[in-house]
């Protein structure tokens, strides 16, 4: 089992930077894809982004250039560094994992989340 917990979230402006953490535990997530995920109020959770093992990346077209993911295996963490903040991406973000080298953009393929952390940008 691995158990994911978010965090740095919060209330920021527009235009504002916020990095996102997500420490695993429970077992080595070092060969996992590990993912972001976000959902806003009334809508479904959304893919933001994904890095696979060896660092490889993928990002939605939404926060691409604006979004970075990164990984320290040494830490069992992942880092969401969101820079350019607009009040679209207001959501409770989610991490997710995956035993796998696939870089999944779906909700369903993730058998691991954590709770979420609430990202706030005001205009």
């Amino acid at each position: 089992q691995v158990q994911l917990v978010e965090s740095g979230g919060g209330l920021v402006q527009a235009g504002a930077s916020l990095t996102l953490s997500c420490a695993a535990s429970g077992r080595t997530t070092s060969g996992f894809a590990m993912g972001w995920f976000r959902q806003a109020p009334g809508k479904d959770r959304e893919f933001v982004a994904a890095i696979g093992p060896s660092g490889d990346t993928k990002y939605a077209n939404s926060v691409k250039g604006r979004f970075t993911i990164s990984r320290d295996n040494a830490k069992s963490t992942v880092y969401l560094q969101m820079n350019s903040l607009n009040p679209e991406d207001t959501a409770v973000y989610y991490c997710a994992a995956r035993n796998t080298v696939v870089l999944f953009t779906t909700t369903s393929p993730y058998p691991y989340w954590g709770q979420g952390t609430q990202v706030t940008v005001s205009s």
